[in-house]
């Protein structure tokens, strides 16, 4: 019974997860067209027709139109049923680690903006400041509601908020230094603004330590990333390259293993005395 129960619930959150990887499509389209994201209704971008209810079920609609409008039989990218199912699976990942608590309904909506910025920064190079400034608002509210509700203190109400309010401080800050810092040294933009707007964003929801941790893994893989890109011929030198998915990956990562990576640190470099 137990097993059955467990593979409901998965079943209704990744349904959950996937209904707002839909959601997610519409955003990532629609946000830099700066068209609305609620009206007028999911559409083909070919022929204009609105989609069925039906054809618009997560994942299951790409496959029973077999990738094709119904009206105008124009190719759908694969990318949406792909985002669907790779938002699902975030928010089971979320749900299986963290159960039903309010991390999981915070984790979720934190994943889902991360997810956004990164696609938008993938297909434009920009991260909206509509997106960076909700979701670190967003970030604070959520330190304030984990720091009051255990004991309904307002002691650990106040102590989360600073906590994420240095968090985005420094975030901000941190890749603002950088970007001078690389600027002199390369002579040109070495990172953009909507970067340290993101880490700020991302310092509000995690706080300044692990804010650190995540920036320091979104800088590795970014290295390793546009390093083996260099060394097989597929991008130039100095050629830009888009760092929010890496940061939003960092997070990611942070979420999941942060506090293990960083209790492993401190074993390995400050041992027991």
């Amino acid at each position: 019974m137990d097993i059955l129960i467990v593979a409901l619930a998965s079943l209704i959150v990744f349904a959950l997860g996937a209904s707002i990887g839909s959601f997610i499509n519409v955003v990532v389209y629609r946000l830099p067209a700066r068209l609305s994201i609620l009206w007028p209704p999911s559409r083909c971008p070919h022929c204009l027709n609105q989609l069925k209810a039906y054809d618009n079920v997560p994942v299951m609609g790409w496959l029973w139109l077999k990738g094709r409008c119904r009206y105008c039989k124009s190719q759908i990218s694969l990318r949406y049923p792909v985002i669907e199912a790779i938002t699902g699976i975030i928010f089971l990942l979320v749900f299986l680690v963290f159960n039903v608590s309010i991390f999981t309904i915070g984790y979720w909506a934190f994943c889902s903006w991360l997810l956004a910025l990164s696609l938008i920064d993938l297909d434009t190079m920009t991260l909206p400041n509509p997106l960076t400034k909700s979701g670190l608002v967003v970030g604070i509210i959520f330190q304030m509601v984990v720091g009051f509700l255990p004991e309904a203190s307002w002691v650990g109400l106040i102590k989360h908020l600073m906590m994420g309010i240095a968090g985005a401080v420094l975030g901000l800050w941190l890749f603002d230094g950088i970007s001078i810092i690389g600027s002199i040294a390369f002579g040109k933009a070495a990172m953009g603004a909507g970067d340290a707007k993101l880490a700020a964003m991302m310092g509000a929801w995690l706080g300044w330590k692990y804010l650190l941790l995540a920036s320091f893994i979104a800088c590795a893989l970014g290295v390793l990333v546009g390093g083996g890109a260099i060394i097989r011929s597929r991008r130039k030198f100095g050629q830009q390259m888009p760092f929010g998915p890496f940061l939003a990956l960092g997070a990611v990562i942070t979420i999941f293993s942060g506090e293990a990576i960083l209790s492993s640190y401190l074993r390995l470099f400050l041992p027991a005395s």
